[in-house]
């Protein structure tokens, strides 16, 4: 069996002078009580071994949030989450309108289980921008490698304008 790929992107943006990222929370019963670790990037798994990730990780955010993603892209690598998934990022910066309100494509689970029932559920539910260390505490444990990432290219990037 292969193993997973996904897809994501990390939009980041500045408030009153300090770094901010975007999350979104996992739609659907399972994740529906959970907070502190559950945030993650707007992410996707690749269809295809060889599909163009930077462009599944756009179709995603679009997808999970409504959005069109553009601009300069900021690779992030990848990282190796508990289950086995390899996650690959990007990050952008952008803003969402004030007024924004999340507009997911859904899924479909048998729920309760075991009932025969099944019901749509929004891939995800809420979408926010955290401060840093927020992000640290609400991020999937494997993702917070992508907002240290960030922070070093950004850090780069302000040395090279000295």
């Amino acid at each position: 069996m292969q193993a997973k790929v996904s897809a994501g992107l990390l939009m980041f943006r500045t408030r009153n002078g300090e770094l901010e990222v975007l999350l979104v929370h996992p739609g659907g019963p399972y994740f529906q009580n959970k907070d502190d670790g559950a945030w993650t990037i707007p992410k996707g798994e690749a269809a295809e071994e060889r599909e163009d990730l930077l462009a599944r990780a756009r179709i995603e955010f679009e997808e999970e949030l409504g959005v069109t993603a553009s601009g300069n892209w900021l690779e992030l690598g990848s990282v190796k989450q508990k289950g086995g998934k390899t996650v690959h990022a990007w990050a952008l910066a952008g803003d969402l309108d004030d007024g924004f309100q999340v507009k997911s494509n859904t899924f479909e689970l048998e729920w309760p289980p075991r009932s025969g029932k099944l019901q749509r559920f929004p891939e995800v539910d809420q979408a926010r921008f955290f401060p840093v260390e927020e992000a640290r505490k609400k991020i999937n444990a494997a993702q917070t490698v992508f907002v240290d990432r960030l922070i070093q290219l950004l850090d780069l990037d302000k040395a090279r304008e000295v």
